[in-house]
């Protein structure tokens, strides 16, 4: 990681405004980590069909508790 990537990384998590399928959370997610949106995306969908849909309580909570950008 250079200089500049981490100077454009959001240190807290916010709701992404441009990478967003619903509410932004798996956008915001993957722009704080430096990843793609759909990594973050297919691994809330594995946590929500494994975890007995503990992905999705997560989402939920997230999508109210987490600022938008």
């Amino acid at each position: 990681m250079n200089e500049t990537d981490s100077e454009t990384r959001p240190t807290r998590l916010f709701r992404s405004r441009d990478d967003r399928m619903i509410a932004g959370v798996c956008g915001g997610i993957a722009e704080m980590f430096g990843i793609d949106a759909a990594l973050v995306r297919i691994g809330l969908v594995a946590a929500t069909v494994l975890g007995f849909g503990a992905g999705a309580v997560i989402y939920l909570a997230c999508w109210m508790i987490v600022p938008e950008k």
